[in-house]
């Protein structure tokens, strides 16, 4: 895995300033023109929650380096499920990938039918499938159907402006961070970590290790303060 998130990571890092530009432009992301200023934004969340921490990402389905991180998030959900809650947003980079809203669409129709989680991975993991379709929505009810979602009714849910509204949601919590969009973008108990803080320094690939040392010292801190 680490020969292949380097590939992924050097191809990143040559498209980064352009994507910094187009993230920063008037387009903002979002889809539809729902006008709905009172939705919320997600809470999917995992884990027991016992220390009182929660980790959260923004991340885009169809970002090669959230792909990157996947694996091994999954890894530190599972060491710390007891401790703390693993919460996601959506935050779709739609000026270069052209199927990550779609994806998000994809995600929620499946929590309509408590199967997010199981979409969310499905996602990641058939990422190189779907990613550069015409038609994107033929391999998400493909996905849908192996984990035994009603297809009408995802169908239904994917198209449904409640849909479009929780995910432009998320886009705008994400604004008020203050953060520019990139993903992934972590936050514990709501304050900003940079990526590097969660890599190796010698292969840049995501590790369980140094995610530990972040929530463990988050844990800390939370018990020091008995809040």
């Amino acid at each position: 895995m680490d020969k292949r998130f380097l590939a992924i990571l050097a191809a990143v890092i040559i498209g980064l300033a352009g994507i910094f530009a187009l993230t920063n432009q008037s387009n903002d992301g979002k889809s539809g023109n729902s006008g709905n200023s009172g939705a919320q934004p997600t809470s999917h969340i995992s884990g027991q929650g016992q220390s009182g921490v929660t980790l959260m990402e923004y991340g885009d389905y169809q970002c090669p380096v959230c792909f990157a991180y996947h694996s091994t998030l999954n890894q530190v959900a599972q060491k710390y499920q007891k401790e703390i809650f693993f919460q996601f947003r959506n935050l779709p980079l739609v000026s270069i990938h052209q199927n990550a809203f779609a994806a998000a669409r994809a995600a929620e129709a499946a929590g309509k039918q408590n199967k997010y989680w199981q979409m969310y991975n499905k996602l990641y993991e058939n990422q190189s499938t779907w990613s550069s379709s015409s038609n994107a929505l033929n391999f998400f009810k493909s996905y849908a159907k192996a984990i035994g979602l009603d297809g009408s009714q995802f169908e239904k849910d994917y198209a449904s402006a409640s849909i479009n509204d929780a995910i432009n949601a998320d886009l705008d919590a994400f604004d008020k961070t203050g953060q520019p969009q990139a993903t992934p973008t972590f936050f514990i108990n709501g304050k900003y970590i940079a990526n590097s803080e969660f890599s190796d320094s010698s292969t840049g690939a995501p590790s369980v290790e140094k995610f530990s040392t972040q929530i463990d010292k988050a844990i800390a801190e939370q018990k020091k303060t008995g809040s």
